[in-house]
């Protein structure tokens, strides 16, 4: 019996996604769990939700992921499903290896401002390698994704948006420091994300895009 695979299907963009997630996972896990910084996104808004509705961030989570991958596939179709699965996939894989070891950075636990930089530079490099093989490890991911696409805007200006929402929200009970550096971890990580998803590809293509 002959099994077809799908003409999506593609080693470099699986190896693509493969990376990204792993650089995103290690980033999250050795840079912003330990240093306080947060993205803002679907992650921000399960905090927002939980700090002020007392709803837990499983439930919220679960429930605003699902709803941006429905949307992703409605706008992206199935390659992008496929891609989405295996970069979600590696992340969780790669996060749950990368916890069994001791802490990387464990400088930047007193030094906010220097996590922030580095780690919009994981999760810039990492998201960007992710979108660029047409997968989204993550909700906000698919979310900005599928904007990009019906709006006809670089995908670096629907994080911002998205992001810079999410954070107004959350100076509602975040201090203003935290707030500062996570605002700029979003910009720094946003601009790459749009940098390293367009990287080589011709300026046609790009408009296209």
């Amino acid at each position: 019996m002959h099994l077809s695979v799908p003409r999506f299907v593609s080693p470099r963009r699986l190896l693509l996604a493969l990376l990204g997630s792993a650089i995103l996972a290690f980033g999250l896990c050795h840079v912003h769990a330990y240093s306080g910084v947060t993205e803002g996104g679907v992650l921000g808004l399960t905090l927002l939700l939980h700090h002020w509705l007392g709803v837990s961030p499983s439930v919220s989570g679960l429930i605003l992921n699902a709803a941006c991958y429905l949307f992703g596939y409605k706008t992206l179709g199935r390659s992008f499903v496929f891609y989405s699965v295996i970069a979600g996939g590696g992340f969780s894989l790669f996060y749950a290896l990368f916890e069994l070891l001791p802490p990387v950075f464990p400088m930047l636990a007193g030094a906010p401002l220097a996590a922030a930089i580095v780690g919009a530079l994981f999760v810039g490099i990492g998201v960007g390698l992710s979108v660029r093989a047409g997968g989204a490890p993550g909700g906000d991911d698919a979310l900005a994704m599928a904007l990009s696409q019906v709006l006809r805007q670089p995908i670096e200006r629907i994080y911002l948006a998205s992001d810079l929402i999410v954070l107004l929200l959350s100076a509602s009970y975040l201090p203003l420091a935290n707030l500062a550096c996570s605002l700029l971890t979003v910009l720094f990580s946003g601009r790459l994300i749009g940098l390293v998803q367009r990287a080589g590809i011709p300026s046609r293509a790009k408009r296209r895009a």
